[in-house]
């Protein structure tokens, strides 16, 4: 058959366009919600701008003009990092590394920018590769989480499968009778991790909110907010961390907030990309109840589409059947639906790595399963086994990248 639209099915350019159509919706959304909660507020201190401005140009007989000139001059000098209340300094040495960890992270709170034109002109390629090793680090992160908790799992499923007697005392994975029973099929959920990556996220953020609150002054919510803009890389920079000149126990302060920052942005940019997981089989299950009967084309496309839907109504309870996996591959798709009523479709776990998504939802089974990855042998010389985020993407695609390199 003739590729399509370079390698990608009508399901895939379904899903892009729903998923477009789904975030410019949910972007309007949004913008009318904050629209209503927050232009009142904008109006009223407009106008109490206002009226300060004329009291004090009455008051102390200054004209306007001259007033907003100053006034100019002091917004220049907060941007330069100038305050009215002692802060730390900008650029000594503590200072530039909380900079350049704002900027590497994707951050980017904006209360310390450079000023100068060399300062901008290191800033743009310091910028490219130190965000492009950063988020390289987030993916290996999110690899290792997704085993680490995928092992933990299997591990307590294997305890309760011995409880209950369906696991010989003497089991060892990896054995002949690995292949009976219900642990062969066995693989953990998405929504599991999620849940588990959610708890610890939630965690983690009161945690640092707390310190927050007793060292910065700020009230609970307001800590609560600093910690989901800044973990999520956000970073609005209206509320910043660290930034007074003198602490109570400030080097241990300082410690505790890099870690907190550097734990929370790894365990949210893994928490994301699980939920992104789900946010796909949602959109396959849509695609579903919108598929297409006037073309056989199409139809058989969407029909594609509905085998690995990992969340169609009543799938759950018609998945009883495991077929015992023999060399990691599998013949066809009712072979490779090995399911156990989990909501991770194993035709999307065996599929092209060409998504990073489906290669994590492939990593969540076989480290559960305590499979070794299949990886050719070039791909190993080169260094990019098969992996999650830009490993994955990148895989097959560039020369470097290539089996036949």
């Amino acid at each position: 058959s003739t590729p399509c639209n370079l390698g990608y099915g009508p399901g895939d350019n379904g899903r892009f366009l729903l998923l477009a159509a789904l975030i410019a919706a949910y972007l309007s959304a949004g913008a009318s919600v904050f629209s209503a909660l927050e232009s009142p507020s904008e109006a009223a201190a407009q106008l109490r701008w206002n009226r300060t401005l004329h009291n004090f140009s009455r008051i102390f007989n200054i004209s306007l003009p001259e007033l907003r000139a100053f006034l100019r001059s002091y917004e220049a000098a907060m941007a330069a990092g100038i305050r009215v209340d002692a802060l730390r300094p900008r650029w000594d040495f503590p200072g530039a590394f909380y900079f350049v960890g704002t900027v590497v992270s994707t951050i980017g709170f904006g209360m310390t920018t450079p000023a100068t034109v060399a300062g901008k002109v290191f800033l743009i390629v310091y910028g490219l590769f130190g965000c492009a090793g950063t988020i390289l680090f987030f993916n290996l992160f999110l690899e290792r989480i997704i085993s680490l908790l995928a092992f933990i799992m299997k591990a307590c499923h294997e305890r309760q499968l011995r409880r209950s007697g369906l696991l010989p005392p003497n089991f060892q994975r990896g054995s002949a009778i690995s292949g009976v029973g219900s642990l062969v099929g066995w693989k953990p959920s998405v929504y599991h991790v999620m849940l588990i990556l959610g708890i610890f996220a939630i965690t983690l953020s009161c945690c640092a909110s707390a310190m927050y609150t007793a060292v910065e002054g700020w009230n609970y919510i307001d800590s609560l907010y600093y910690c989901f803009v800044t973990f999520s890389t956000i970073g609005f920079g209206d509320l910043v961390s660290n930034q007074n000149a003198v602490y109570q126990n400030q080097g241990l302060y300082r410690f505790g907030n890099f870690i907190f920052i550097l734990m929370g942005v790894c365990c949210i940019y893994s928490l994301f990309n699980v939920i992104s997981i789900v946010i796909k089989q949602v959109l396959n299950w849509v695609l579903k109840k919108f598929e297409c009967r006037c073309c056989p084309k199409c139809h058989k496309s969407s029909a594609r589409l509905g085998r690995r839907n990992a969340i169609t109504p009543g799938a759950r309870l018609r998945r009883h059947n495991i077929s015992v996996e023999t060399d990691g591959q599998y013949d066809s798709d009712t072979e490779g639906r090995r399911l156990s009523g989990e909501m991770i479709s194993m035709r999307e776990l065996t599929a092209s790595n060409k998504v990073s998504l489906a290669i994590l939802q492939k990593q969540l089974s076989e480290t559960a399963n305590g499979y070794p990855r299949n990886v050719c042998i070039n791909t190993r010389q080169n260094g990019f086994s098969a992996g999650v985020g830009a490993l994955a993407i990148m895989n097959n695609r560039l020369a470097e990248t290539s089996d036949s390199r």
